[in-house]
């Protein structure tokens, strides 16, 4: 189904409701805005497997742009808006999109990057006026609303977050489908998974040009619930949105969930979370001391995915198997999951390595970069692929993670993972956020280092250096403890909560 479907049957239920300020997109806007630019894109010359890109904050006009796309058997890229106009500009030529859409609320940005992307054919700016842009509007407004002659599938092209190197187009082949045929796996995968149906209200405070509230607003329309998108996180508001608007489902990264429980008893108490039957959770995995919190507080409510961009596979655990299994992420329900040491041999259960997935099928590829699509398969396997994670099976099959092969640090010769030791740090009460990396020793190799953001109130000291250290003594190996403890202002995090610990590391580099 796409949102012409649930149009015809509902068209004036909301598809996507703005949660500050209520504004609505029904699905009868949506279908016409969608069915309009499609139009004008088929006008201005784009044909099926071509591209066109947006550049925008979390605005209503970016589900309509997506869906243009995606039932013009076009690729479309989000772009990180809190990227450089350099590296937004080196996006657009490398995925060689021939129509730019913009938000003037990032006028400056957007005309910045006009300047260095000379192939563009087609700029449309919303919301208000850009220099070098149309106007979104008119130009829509002028085309005929009514569907185009064709209307074959197409399919984003995200790129990585770029936490370890340049970003990487990820391209799948398009769907051999129209956009109103069923097919797409992910969408009954997930939507089996999570009972997503024309009755779910779902929320989300992600960056919309991210993966995971992109595709799962995706779901959402292709089954005809409807989407609730905050303009960002913020922990309060979050609980103010899912009592205000009553929200089945919702999604959320674990430094969203730590930054809710930090917030005060009577503050958290105020707002009513029962509608909530489904929380989900991806992109890094969450400290089982966090979990378990949240669970509490919501009730076994709290699901977890493991994925990536690059969509090479995923696995599934409900909030009962993890409550029998803290940490684990689950059970692979797409592509079989293998654990390979660095030369590709295959390692038995409980052992640590590299995650591959199995497919049936060449999941993906790094657009313009065939070196790291290399490197992303398997030496004797080509239907095995990797993102670089880092982890083990149980016995039944549960797989867990232990971190990010980039990330391991290697001191006296003994592999320390990070995760372990921020999942250990994140909950002690005067710890806002943490990050820990390798830094270079001159007899060890590499030690351990904590870079630690102190909760609001609290004074870094070497008294609180000391205490975090003893912190993770108490609980875990001591060879894994801190040798440094250094405070900062703040870490470096994309917008979606993710480290990007590659900028830590430079920053480390010649300490």
């Amino acid at each position: 189904m796409y949102p012409g479907t649930r149009a015809l049957t509902h068209p004036d239920q909301p598809a996507v409701i703005a949660a500050e300020d209520g504004s609505v997109l029904t699905y009868r806007e949506l279908d016409d805005a969608s069915m309009r630019l499609a139009q004008l894109l088929y006008a201005a010359g784009l044909r099926t497997g071509q591209h066109i890109a947006f550049l925008s904050n979390n605005r209503l006009e970016v589900f309509g742009i997506y869906w243009a796309a995606l039932r013009s058997g076009l690729y479309v890229t989000a772009i990180n808006h809190h990227l450089s106009a350099d590296e937004a500009a080196y996006i657009v030529n490398d995925c060689g999109a021939e129509a730019l859409i913009v938000c003037a609320e990032l006028a400056d940005l957007a005309v910045t990057v006009a300047q260095s992307t000379p192939n563009v054919k087609l700029r449309l700016a919303f919301g208000g006026p850009v220099p070098g842009y149309e106007s979104y509007e008119d130009a829509v407004a002028a085309q005929p609303a009514q569907r185009l002659a064709e209307e074959p599938r197409g399919a984003d092209m995200l790129y990585s977050s770029g936490t370890t190197g340049r970003p990487k187009g990820i391209k799948a082949a398009l769907p051999e489908r129209t956009v109103d045929e069923d097919g797409d796996i992910a969408t009954m995968l997930f939507g089996h998974m999570y009972s997503f149906n024309g009755d779910t209200v779902y929320y989300s405070a992600a960056p919309i040009y991210h993966a995971a509230p992109l595709r799962f607003s995706m779901f959402i329309h292709s089954l005809g619930g409807t989407v609730v998108m905050a303009r960002q996180f913020d922990a309060r508001s979050a609980l103010e949105h899912i009592q205000r608007y009553r929200a089945t489902h919702s999604q959320w990264v674990p430094t969203m969930f730590v930054r809710m429980l930090k917030l005060p008893e009577g503050v958290r108490s105020q707002y009513d979370v029962s509608s909530m039957r489904v929380a989900v959770h991806a992109a890094a995995p969450c400290p089982t001391e966090v979990k378990h919190a949240m669970m509490d507080w919501w009730g076994p409510v709290v699901y977890e995915y493991y994925s990536s961009t690059e969509g090479n596979g995923v696995s599934f655990i409900s909030p009962q198997e993890w409550l029998a299994r803290p940490g684990s992420v689950g059970k692979a329900m797409l592509g079989t999951v293998r654990i390979c040491d660095d030369g590709g041999a295959e390692l038995p259960i409980g052992q640590t390595g590299v995650i591959y997935f199995e497919r049936d099928m060449v999941a993906f590829q790094y657009h313009n970069d065939d070196d790291k699509t290399a490197t992303a398969r398997h030496p004797d396997h080509e239907m095995w692929t990797t993102t670089g994670d880092i982890g083990y099976l149980d016995d039944d099959g549960y797989l867990y993670l232990t971190d990010r092969k980039a990330f391991m640090i290697i001191s006296g010769g003994v592999n320390i993972y990070p995760q372990e030791i921020e999942d250990c740090l994140t909950m002690h009460p005067s710890v806002l956020d943490v990050a820990v990396i390798g830094i270079p020793d001159e007899e060890m190799g590499e030690q351990v280092c904590a870079v630690v953001q102190p909760a609001p109130g609290v004074e870094p000291s070497e008294e609180l250096a000391a205490e975090l250290k003893e912190f993770v003594r108490s609980r875990i190996a001591h060879y894994k403890a801190p040798r440094v403890v250094d405070f900062v202002d703040a870490l470096p995090r994309s917008a979606a909560g993710k480290l990007v610990k590659r900028k830590l590391k430079e920053r480390y580099a010649n300490r």
